[in-house]
């Protein structure tokens, strides 16, 4: 090679590496921040922590650190200042298709003396692997300064019957104040399993932390899977929370249009395939509405067009305090942070002096935080921010704080 060509290709190398380097570090946005401003005009900073492949659920641990799942089956533990320390290890084995793969991750109130996480996935039949259900295990997570390791792992619920597809697997886990176990499962796009009580699927689920019924479960002593059951006639929910007073929230996405946010009461059924607020993807209708067969729980706001909405936390922190009740709602295809205020208002023909019991709660959204990212969790860190997960490879976790006056 002349000394020409060797130039040449010493600079074209050395361009490229310039290059990659550069990619790379526009490419690392930790540490960056960006003014988010609502719809009404709240004024928000936006600083962006890390970066994830797929992340699905967010967790937070009694000493500040964090666990985040992605949907491949990884498991990361965060420092307090949201970067990656480590994976930990011996996490169960999934494969990842559709919206099956590793899912929801919570901590057990008393995790500081029994180290006892809940771990949600997807689970194919090991005789047929088009057959596939979510699952959830109990596990020991034992941690070091850079990772750790699960142990212990013990099966305590699965999605039955396990079915074909790979979609509405729901699998959301949350602790109730009584301390038992609410599960999200999903009707797996199979429409009619959600008003079969012999199927788990389309049904949000109330088991001890060791997977047993409870005899106060509305449906108790019928028997199999209903025993389990809290309530029906759901379509795929992906986000799960308790308000301040006890009271449970879910919300579902609807089929074309028609996203829900729920008000869950024991026993009660919330219509789906029968109603929905929207029409199938076919152009065929529902029976009608939720108004139209009043025997289904109405929900306590819908959405059209939908928000498609992923994970949901009831804030209660000092940060916002304004906030403090509101829902936040996670939403893919609208690619916002949604936040809903609810209200005490008295029952028709109650009058305006309505006590408790002559009450309903409605909800309305107040508004939207928008940054152009589909937006796949949401979580409240221990300082009361409000701490957000991207979907999709590349994803970002996002701390929201109130701007500072200066930059509002």
């Amino acid at each position: 090679m002349t000394d020409h060509l060797f130039r040449s290709a010493l600079l074209s190398t050395s361009i490229v590496a310039m290059t990659a380097c550069a990619t790379a570090q526009q490419q690392d946005p930790a540490n960056e921040t960006m003014p988010v401003t609502g719809t009404e005009g709240t004024a928000l900073t936006a600083e962006v922590l890390e970066t994830f492949d797929g992340a699905w659920a967010m967790a937070f641990l009694p000493d500040g650190r964090a666990l985040v799942t992605e949907q491949d089956g990884d498991l990361w533990l965060l420092g307090t200042d949201g970067a990656k320390l480590g994976e930990i290890s011996n996490v169960p084995a999934v494969e990842m298709r559709g919206q099956g793969g590793l899912g929801d991750i919570i901590v057990h109130p008393d995790f500081a003396t029994n180290s006892t996480v809940f771990i949600s996935y997807v689970e194919r039949d090991a005789q047929d692997d088009t057959l596939s259900g979510a699952v959830v295990d109990k596990a020991t997570l034992s941690l070091t300064a850079d990772g750790g390791s699960l142990s212990d792992i013990t099966r305590i619920w699965e999605q039955s019957n396990k079915v074909t597809g790979n979609g509405h697997y729901s699998h959301r886990l949350a602790i109730a104040p009584d301390g038992n176990l609410i599960i999200t499962s999903g009707e797996r796009q199979h429409f009619s399993p959600a008003q079969n009580m012999d199927m788990n699927l389309g049904k949000i689920i109330r088991v001890t932390t060791d997977g047993a019924p409870l005899e106060d479960n509305p449906f108790y002593g019928n028997g199999g899977v209903a025993d389990t059951i809290w309530s029906l006639g759901h379509r795929n929910m992906l986000g799960v929370a308790f308000d301040a007073d006890g009271q449970l929230w879910a919300h579902e996405m609807g089929p074309k249009n028609g996203d829900e946010l729920n008000r869950i009461v024991r026993g009660e059924n919330y219509g789906y395939p029968i109603v929905s607020e929207g029409e199938h993807y076919n152009g065929k209708q529902f029976f009608g509405s939720h108004e139209d067969y009043p025997i289904y729980e109405n929900p306590a706001l819908s959405w059209t067009p939908v928000i498609s909405p992923a994970g949901l936390i009831i804030y209660d922190g000092e940060m916002f305090a304004d906030w403090q009740g509101d829902a936040f709602i996670g939403g893919l295809s609208s690619r916002a942070l949604v936040r809903v205020e609810f209200q005490q208002t008295p029952l028709d023909n109650m009058g305006s002096g309505g006590t408790s019991s002559t009450m309903e709660t409605t909800a309305t959204e107040a508004e939207r935080y928008e940054w152009g990212k589909r937006i796949r969790e949401v979580e409240q860190g221990p300082d009361g921010a409000i701490y957000v997960l991207e979907d999709d490879p590349g994803g970002r976790l996002i701390k929201l704080t109130p701007a500072a006056a200066s930059d509002s």
